[in-house]
């Protein structure tokens, strides 16, 4: 009888913990969730600012209904003019991922036709057939290289949002 009352006591202890919310920024574009990024305390943030013109890292100290508090500034999202994404959006790590896997299939193709046929024919050669397809796989990985999310413009359909979700 005591195991299961600490172990309900451990339980509602930590619904309780998952029950309280957290505040955070939301750069919204469009109404889709799967287009929506979310910055919490203590994630670093790197923005341009109406003030300043070039970009800047920061860390989210807190947020208020009006303002994000930095550790160097203090902002409100109608002064952030860009927002960095290269490494927060989702999008960026499976088109960096199609880009591997096209890049190294052109490699691998290149590779197994020149260890085959020096296996098989004793010299180092690759048919054009070969050839032309690692080609286009390797075109195909470089061209799409520039292809990912760099910023996040305040303008138009985007938003940024504060939300506060707090228990009290």
């Amino acid at each position: 009888m005591r195991i299961l009352v600490t172990l309900l006591l451990i339980f509602s202890v930590q619904l309780s913990s998952f029950a309280q919310g957290t505040d955070f920024v939301i750069l919204k574009r469009g109404a889709k969730q799967k287009s929506q990024i979310r910055y919490y305390p203590g994630e670093e943030i790197t923005y341009k600012s109406t003030k300043i013109n070039y970009f800047v890292t920061d860390i989210i100290q807190n947020i208020d209904q009006n303002y994000i508090y930095l550790s160097e500034n203090i902002l409100s999202p109608e002064s952030i003019t860009e927002i960095d994404i290269r490494d927060k959006d989702r999008r960026n790590g499976t088109l960096r991922a199609l880009n591997v896997l096209t890049l190294g299939a052109g490699i691998i193709f290149l590779g197994a036709e020149s260890i085959n046929s020096i296996y098989h024919d004793n010299e180092f050669s690759i048919s054009s057939g070969v050839g032309l397809a690692s080609g286009i796989l390797l075109g195909a990985g470089v061209a799409m290289l520039p292809l990912r999310y760099k910023t996040f413009k305040n303008t138009g359909r985007n938003k940024i949002q504060l939300i506060q979700m707090r228990m009290d």
